[in-house]
């Protein structure tokens, strides 16, 4: 059984975790993925801190089932961009059903990617299907999906909290991953993370969100004392 210590828990007053709530809500509301990025350096040590960040994620009996490979390599980069193009042509010239291109369509998405260039750094997060024990035994992972899926939610937030745009990437197959980034068979491509500042001047399509109503159900009461309309 592993050691037991006290819970580092800091509680806040009722009006200053309604603040604070309030200020993360209309903070990470303006997130949106950005298409078109500058080549402005980010510093290494911030996209380290913030990987580390996304690494104290919760995940299945604690196995933490993830990898985050972190490109600055401008060779590496243009390799990963053609292997993605040659995929992202196939997808978008027989893989994808109209109906999905035609959701697409308002998005202005295609099968170039000159981001994955563009930008300063790409993280690369894989997936661990099991674990390589010390004595070359496998050991089995538990919730994987679930878990690295928390972990890049924990990095997106991350990179945006600290002032950085990202763009969610995800090439169908993106196998060509582990082979440019030499990781091993049991780790899979997960997502291909576009980071750094956006270009001057960039414009984003016009989104609505779902309203509250649409995406949230509340089940009883709530505490009226504490609650604001």
């Amino acid at each position: 059984m592993a050691e037991m210590i006290p819970l580092d828990f800091r509680e806040h007053p009722v009006d200053q975790m309604r603040r604070r709530a309030c200020a993360f809500f209309d903070d990470i509301r303006r997130r949106r993925s950005v298409r078109e990025f500058s080549d402005r350096p980010v510093p290494v040590d911030i996209v380290e801190r913030v990987v580390a960040a996304a690494a104290t994620a919760p995940s299945g009996a604690n196995q933490q089932p993830w990898h985050f490979v972190i490109v600055s390599d401008p060779t590496v980069k243009r390799r990963i961009r053609e292997a993605a193009e040659q995929e992202e042509r196939e997808f978008y010239g027989h893989r994808a059903t109209g109906e999905w291109l035609a959701d697409l369509a308002p998005l202005g998405t295609d099968w170039q990617k000159p981001f994955l260039e563009a930008a300063p750094w790409l993280i690369a997060v894989f997936s661990e299907s099991y674990r390589v024990l010390p004595d070359g035994q496998k050991a089995k992972n538990y919730y994987v999906s679930e878990s690295v899926g928390i972990a890049c939610g924990f990095l997106i937030a991350a990179l945006h909290h600290a002032g950085l745009a990202t763009l969610t990437h995800t090439p169908s197959p993106m196998g060509f991953l582990n082979g440019i980034l030499g990781r091993p068979e049991h780790e899979r491509p997960y997502l291909l993370l576009v980071v750094g500042y956006p270009a001057d001047g960039v414009q984003v399509p016009s989104i609505s969100r779902k309203a509250f109503g649409a995406i949230a159900t509340l089940m009883g009461p709530a505490p009226t004392a504490e609650r604001t309309t």
